[in-house]
């Protein structure tokens, strides 16, 4: 695929070439400076794909996006929301690779976006905690803290409850390695009361793993 073409299938919404363009940014340099340079596009369709590549390439092959890590740990101060949700998103993989350590220089940085202006940012940090606190099991419960801590945040009640759901899952990934299950089970407990369906499923789900 040439860079026209690729740039034309970028930009396409819902475009069904992504697995390709994500096997070529892999082994083509090129290739991976453009989707990263997309990854901040005005257009929609065009950054949003430029994510979904990244996010399978971190996925799959860390490795291979590492080397742009300070790239995106500059996208986490941006004033764009969608940037700051696709750093949150591809920094949570790369820590699986993290062996120099970077995370740690910038966990206060990071695990402050949950109470970001934007609830999806927060939503998205809470849904990819838990690839951390495997990644970083000396940083588990200084994470799991963190989580239990979304009440002190800014977001209203009905934000709270959506966010609280997303650290639920996370929560049922890393439980059984958890020192604080007592607080994790507790905070579980009391979403069965919540207003929000997803975060009373979310609770549901975890208890009927890991029982009342």
């Amino acid at each position: 695929m040439d860079q026209t073409a690729l740039q034309q299938a970028l930009s396409i919404k819902e475009t069904p070439n992504l697995d390709d363009i994500a096997q070529l940014a892999i082994v083509n340099k090129r290739t991976l400076q453009l989707v990263l340079n997309g990854l901040t596009s005005k257009q929609n369709a065009h950054r949003y794909n430029c994510f979904q590549v990244l996010y399978q390439i971190s996925g799959r092959q860390p490795h291979v996006l590492y080397p742009a890590w300070a790239y995106f740990v500059t996208l986490l101060s941006s004033p764009n929301a969608y940037h700051r949700a696709a750093a949150v998103c591809l920094i949570a993989d790369l820590t699986r690779i993290d062996d120099a350590q970077q995370f740690e220089t910038i966990f206060e940085r990071y695990f402050d976006l949950l109470d970001d202006e934007k609830v999806v940012v927060a939503r998205y940090l809470a849904q990819n905690a838990w690839k951390i606190a495997e990644a970083k099991p000396d940083l588990r419960e200084k994470i799991t803290a963190r989580l239990l801590d979304i009440d002190a945040t800014h977001h209203p009640p009905s934000h709270k409850a959506l966010v609280k759901a997303d650290i639920i899952t996370s929560f049922k990934v890393f439980f059984q390695e958890s020192k604080r299950k007592e607080g994790i089970r507790a905070f579980v407990e009391a979403q069965l009361e919540s207003e929000s369906p997803k975060a009373r499923q979310a609770a549901n789900t975890f208890l009927r793993r890991y029982g009342q």
